[in-house]
């Protein structure tokens, strides 16, 4: 017996900025690439709410059953959409020490630039797939959270700020194995204008 679970509508890839492709330290070749595999989440988010809006509710099960694989999935899939949109969209930027409101977060809560950079790029070195500054709406403060797959270790009520993608895609046809050296241009590439646009618009408070 099949039961209709929901409606959904299909998302398109958003477009690649044409500023991406001029990155310092980070080619063209590896944004292309790059933004195909974020295309690739995308078409797979599509695929698995197609299927999910037609699955068998009443075959649900913990060990195996067709919900629970598709679902499992879509979240891999969904988490890579949002960590993608995310990398892509503050890259493009000179970099350097963050200013506006950002910069007073990040002294509240690290104590310095240098500490926060330095925390980041210790965190990027020790993921597999993910490290992200966000800010805990419960802590009320920022920190640097690791992640080793699109879907793994979410923190609940917290805003992601900086987004540092260290799958070996990012990286691989620049640095090859030198994952510091990439995570130093990937500094060197942030919008902290984006990044102040999002302290805004989430209305994180500065104090």
């Amino acid at each position: 017996m099949t039961t209709l679970a929901y409606n959904f509508q299909e998302v398109t890839a958003r477009e690649l900025r044409p500023g991406l492709l001029e990155l310092d330290g980070i080619s063209r070749e590896t944004v292309e690439a790059h933004h195909k595999l974020y295309q690739g989440y995308v078409n797979k988010r599509n695929e698995i709410l197609g299927k999910l809006a037609e699955v068998d509710l009443t075959a649900a099960n913990q060990v195996y059953s067709e919900v629970r694989a598709l679902k499992v999935d879509l979240s891999f899939a969904v988490g890579g959409i949002k960590n993608h949109e995310y990398y892509f969209e503050h890259l493009g930027g000179h970099g350097g020490d963050p200013d506006g409101p950002v910069a007073e977060l990040i002294r509240r809560d690290f104590g310095s630039a240098e500490t926060w950079r330095a925390d980041l790029k210790a965190t990027g070195m020790g993921g597999r797939g993910w490290a992200w500054t966000a800010y805990d709406w419960d802590e009320r403060r920022l920190f640097n959270y690791i992640g080793d797959a699109q879907n793994t270790f979410p923190v609940w009520n917290a805003t992601p700020l900086v987004a540092l993608d260290v799958y070996e895609h990012a990286y691989f046809l620049d640095y090859q194995t030198d994952r510091g050296s990439y995570i130093d241009a990937f500094l060197n590439n942030l919008d902290w204008g984006v990044v102040n646009g999002w302290v805004e618009a989430y209305g994180i408070p500065v104090r």
